[in-house]
């Protein structure tokens, strides 16, 4: 007799089941039982306000929360960046798989480079955080661009290029692999120049935190490196006391000597929108070996950041 369907819920976007197909064919070789994909709409997948509107954090994860509370699916597939930094006592984040790029990307017209867009170029994106960070190098650099606020799914966004509406618009390369468009990609921007949001990139997968047999077979899924990451990462969005939506960037990467890693590097950003002040620092220390110790890393960096006037730069500090 063959076991029981492991019932994973998706929100319905293309990138949201495409991610989700991946974790389903994971979750199916360690358990050697068959997953369904159960296709939930989340308030942020309906509502067409700006996400800053809506208040961002959580609006595309509390629907598939109350639906594992309830019963109704067995274990769900976040996209990292979307979890309020605050986990509920009864769910548990049972793995963060090894992270995609975390990096963000344009895509322009006539395969233009962000460096090379003409003066008053007009960049999409509905990220205040990319706002501030793409502002600020066009300051910096003498480069003269719009920035529009945009939303809508990978196909949207591009077809704002494709009609003439905008000249580029931004993305991330890890949702652009994971649907199979990453060709469509006219410039990688670097690290240097537009930090990521804490946690892009990596998937988080939560079941509740009494499963216990569940608990441990998705665990073989998590990858120690990317979970450290991103933890400190999301401790310094919350040391900050901001929301998904705020303008902060934030990004640990591994600094290997050779074949051994010896330190973990975190960089944080924040700044206004218009580009006109930021706020951005960095820290390297050992690689966290628990859990606290990645909460730590993102808690002093964010503690530096306020003592520089971090806190001034974000508007409306989310409660």
């Amino acid at each position: 007799m063959t076991e029981k369907a492991l019932r994973l819920g998706t929100r319905r976007s293309k990138l949201a089941m495409a991610q989700s197909g991946q974790v389903a064919d994971a979750v199916s070789r360690v358990t050697g039982r068959p997953v369904e994909l159960v296709e939930i709409t989340t308030y942020g997948d309906v509502s067409r306000e700006a996400l800053a509107q809506i208040g961002g954090t959580g609006v595309f994860v509390t629907a598939l929360r109350d639906a594992l509370v309830r019963g109704e699916v067995d274990f769900a597939v976040h996209s990292l960046k979307d979890l309020p930094t605050t986990q509920p006592e009864e769910l548990a984040l049972a793995a963060v798989p090894v992270r995609e790029d975390p990096r963000d990307v344009i895509v322009a017209r006539d395969a233009l480079k962000f460096t090379d867009l003409p003066r008053g170029a007009r960049v999409g994106t509905g990220a205040p955080r990319r706002m501030a960070q793409l502002n600020a190098y066009a300051r910096a650099h003498g480069l003269d661009i719009t920035t529009v606020p945009i939303r809508g799914n990978v196909d949207t966004r591009i077809r704002y290029v494709r009609d003439g509406e905008l000249d580029a618009v931004v993305l991330a390369a890890a949702g652009l692999n994971r649907i199979g468009r990453i060709e469509e990609v006219t410039d990688f921007l670097s690290v240097d120049t537009v930090l990521p949001a804490p946690g892009q990139g990596a998937l988080a997968i939560e079941c509740t935190a009494d499963n216990a047999d569940l608990v441990a077979a998705l665990a073989e899924l998590d990858d120690p490196f990317t979970r450290a990451a991103v933890t400190a990462e999301r401790s310094l969005l919350a040391a900050l006391e901001a929301g998904c939506s705020a303008p902060v960037g934030a990004l640990a990467d591994l600094l290997a000597d050779g074949q051994s890693v010896k330190e973990m590097r975190l960089r944080g950003v924040v700044g206004t929108t218009d580009g006109s002040r930021t706020v951005q620092l960095s820290t390297t220390g050992p690689v966290p070996q628990t859990h606290e110790q990645a909460l730590a890393l993102g808690r002093d960096l964010a503690t530096e950041m306020l003592a520089q006037g971090a806190a001034g730069l974000m508007g409306e500090r989310a409660q």
